[in-house]
């Protein structure tokens, strides 16, 4: 299994050392995120100093922008790591697309499908030099003149994966893309019961198989050297826990444990104008639903857990941990997954 992990450097200039340092550390990859900056930038410095590590983006939003700017974006990325970028793309959900990045939101699914296919449309252009012709139901791209294409990459397109949780959003991504990204908020049973079929049905409609699909997915983890640490963690992993479980759309891997009420008291609570209403949602989730939720093991017994939990289905892990840690923490889990 491969063990990845995400930036959390803000300042271009701390890029380069934290992507040397994680190389070192053993990780396979390193993602960047669409959160307070923008997804792209950060691995380009983290690229040319790094040698072996994948870099890519976890994700970077797609309705955002539309498919020849990321198509851009990703084939120059992939040219400067030398065939070392993923692509990661996700739909975000309807208010932030209408009223943060004020762009068209409809039919989420169709439109990623169409997205996705759009790039590559626009790739095979410029490989092939053939032209350009893509016309569908929300993106057409009829016009690529020799000025304005890059020309063939010799490291050929990268690849796509898709963060998903709803069972279209699923489908879509066997069908068109390379991996499937599963939310953090995704237990186990959801993945073997939900996940892993619906996106088989996808790739059969493709005529393609596992064999030849990645997973890649950020899951809780609930870790410490002593009960103090233990403690702490958990507690991150609670109030995280929560934030997501309060989102309606998120509500069907409540529902399928039989906890969708926590999810409607959760939604309520982040409503309320209570100053601690983020803790005290993070005390509705129980010993249960933590332990669905996260991998809770000591250091070093964390690998071996995780492998038990996802092993077989998960190729690419990456450790979510929203409390304070330092890198040492993983150190042996690393070892454990790096192996398997």
């Amino acid at each position: 299994m491969q063990v990845d992990a995400m930036l959390r450097s803000t300042g271009l200039a701390d890029l380069a050392a934290e992507g040397r340092e994680r190389e070192a550390a053993g990780y396979s990859g390193l993602w960047s995120a669409e959160t307070g900056h923008d997804p792209f930038l950060p691995l380009l410095p983290v690229a040319e100093h790094t040698e072996r590590v994948v870099v890519g983006t976890a994700i970077a939003v797609a309705f955002a922008r539309n498919p020849m700017n990321v198509a851009y974006l990703a084939n120059d990325l992939q040219l400067h790591s030398e065939g070392r970028f993923l692509l990661g793309l996700g739909s975000q959900v309807k208010p932030h697309i209408e009223r943060r990045f004020a762009m068209p939101w409809s039919h989420p699914a169709p439109r990623m499908r169409e997205y996705i296919q759009a790039v590559r449309a626009i790739w095979e252009s410029w490989q092939t030099g053939e032209r350009l012709n893509f016309r569908g139901d929300f993106y057409s791209h009829t016009l690529m003149t020799p000025f304005f294409s890059p020309g063939e990459n010799p490291f050929g397109p990268p690849k796509v994966y898709l963060a998903a949780v709803g069972d279209h959003m699923t489908r879509t991504a066997g069908e068109v893309c390379d991996g499937l990204m599963p939310h953090a908020f995704t237990t186990e049973r959801y993945m073997r019961e939900r996940t892993m079929p619906l996106l088989q049905e996808g790739l059969t409609v493709a005529g393609r198989s596992l064999d030849d699909f990645s997973i890649s997915f950020g899951g809780f983890v609930v870790t410490g050297r002593d009960e103090e640490e233990m403690a702490r963690a958990a507690r991150g992993v609670r109030e995280q826990i929560a934030f997501y479980g309060s989102t309606p759309s998120y509500r069907t891997v409540l529902e399928l444990h039989g906890w969708g009420e926590l999810g409607v008291e959760l939604n309520a609570l982040s409503r309320s104008t209570d100053d601690d209403r983020w803790q005290r949602m993070g005390d509705l989730v129980d010993d249960e639903v933590l332990r669905a939720f996260a991998v809770v093991a000591e250091p070093d017994e964390l690998g071996a857990a995780i492998l038990d939990r996802f092993g077989g289905m998960v190729d690419r892990f990456t450790f979510y941990a929203p409390y304070r840690h330092d890198d040492e923490l993983f150190a042996p889990a690393i070892e454990t997954l790096r192996a398997a």
